[in-house]
């Protein structure tokens, strides 16, 4: 028995690895393997036993549905299509950044409307992912704080539609979405859930547009800091620009791809202050240097903090499914510090980033870690900034991770503190750091 289940690794490591797989997609297919195999072998002896059919067949029925029909049923129930609640059989179709950095007090029959650039296009099976619970701390916190509880609240009307190549264009195909089969769907307070899927088709450069009617109060939403066209309406024929909007924190698509590469950072990761839907901030040249065959998921926030996503909420889980993921924080750190506390030292921000990365190491991603980049900061910020940027890569190496000198393409050497594209680095620089990353990491994801 061992010796076949070593050949069988043996054979899918060679399968996988000519496909182009991730390791960590082998690693995980391995272990689903191995443990079938051990329930396998266990079962096989225990079959020798007069008392061993009752608990195993048990667990066999609970595995395949909780079916308790014959062996042969058991066998096709477990074909049957499951309740997806992954964030990688469904990968990010968008790299606009959609989690929750704000809060909506109180909103009543709110039309929302976002265009979403899609980084795969043609008919794809969409499933989109939300939750109610806000992911990171916004300025000071006075109004959303990371780990902040979503209210009640009630969505209806949802649709997905092709935007035509802009907002000047007639929106068509309009495809509603559902929730367990209806249209509406009530919240409740830090909940996590999911839509059905819906097949749509998005032409080559069009724009998928989701749209929803929601009401109700304490509304986790995104700012989106003018990247893409965000609007809403009251009566869902006017809509006016809103910089305050609820989304699905995954645009998720099936979609066949070789490799799944998140970031999680701050505004500059999101992509804030660069030209309206120019979509040139350096994730977003990252994603289209590396093509549709990489699925990109942007999960940076405007003023988030290491100190958010240390906290562990799902904000960081969420891109820990990502075979590669991006970590990129510092700034926010260094200006705000932590959500209810004073500025951060080197050392604080330290601690942050060294328990975001060993967690995503133990989920088995690869991590690239950035270092912090130039602000035009005084003496005091850039001190700490210094710092900082002194002890980063020892925390890549400590985890066998990967590091990027974010900071040394934003500045020169004569004055590594002055930001050369700005503190949001604008189109020039996006492409300088997209480049310089495809460079040195572009071998992964081949």
């Amino acid at each position: 028995m061992l010796k076949a289940v070593a050949a069988l690794i043996i054979n899918i490591i060679n399968i996988y690895c000519v496909k182009g797989y991730s390791m960590k997609k082998i690693r995980s297919f391995l272990a689903f393997v191995l443990t079938v195999s051990v329930f396998t072998a266990t079962a096989c002896t225990s079959q020798t036993g007069e008392d061993s059919s009752a608990a195993d067949s048990q667990s066999v029925s609970q595995s395949q549905g909780n079916s308790d029909s014959s062996s042969e049923s058991e066998a096709d129930s477990s074909q049957t299509d499951k309740p997806v609640t992954d964030y990688t059989t469904y990968v990010s179709n968008t790299v606009i950044s959609t989690g929750n950095n704000f809060y909506i007090e109180e909103a009543e029959n709110i039309t929302y409307r976002a265009y979403l650039p899609v980084e795969e296009y043609g008919e794809l099976e969409y499933k989109f992912f939300f939750t109610n619970t806000v992911d990171s701390t916004y300025a000071k916190g006075k109004i959303a704080y990371v780990g902040k509880s979503g209210g009640s609240y009630t969505v209806s009307n949802a649709t997905v539609a092709d935007g035509g190549t802009g907002v000047e264009d007639e929106i068509t195909n309009r495809t509603p979405v559902t929730f367990g089969g209806e249209t509406k769907k009530d919240v409740k307070p830090d909940e996590s859930y999911t839509s059905d899927t819906v097949t749509i088709n998005i032409p080559e450069g069009h724009y998928l547009v989701w749209e929803w009617t929601v009401s109700g109060k304490g509304i986790p939403c995104t700012k989106m800091a003018t990247l893409t066209s965000t609007t809403s309406s009251s009566d869902g024929t006017q809509f006016n620009y809103c910089d305050e909007i609820p989304l699905p924190q995954l645009i998720g698509a099936k979609r066949n791809v070789k490799h799944t590469l998140a970031a999680i950072g701050d505004s500059i990761t999101q992509g804030c202050q660069t030209e309206f839907m120019k979509y040139e901030f350096w994730a977003s040249k990252i994603s289209t240097q590396l093509g549709s065959d990489v699925a990109f998921f942007n999960c940076g926030l405007g003023w988030a903090r290491a100190s958010d996503a240390a906290a562990n909420e799902s904000w960081l889980s969420r891109v820990s499914e990502y075979d590669t993921v991006i970590v990129a924080f510092g700034t926010n750190d260094i200006v705000a510090g932590k959500y209810g506390g004073k500025k951060s030292t080197a050392e604080e921000i330290e601690g942050c980033l060294d328990t975001i990365v060993s967690y995503l190491t133990e989920k088995g991603c690869d991590v690239i870690l950035f270092n912090a980049p130039p602000q035009d900061f005084k003496e005091t910020n850039e001190g700490i900034r210094t710092a900082l940027n002194e002890k980063i890569p020892a925390i890549a190496e400590k985890y066998e991770a990967k590091f990027f000198d974010f900071s040394a393409l934003l500045s020169t050497e004569a004055e590594p503190e002055k930001a050369v594209y700005g503190g949001h680095p604008n189109g020039e620089g996006g492409t300088v750091v997209a480049d310089a990353f495809v460079k040195q990491f572009g071998s992964i994801f081949e």
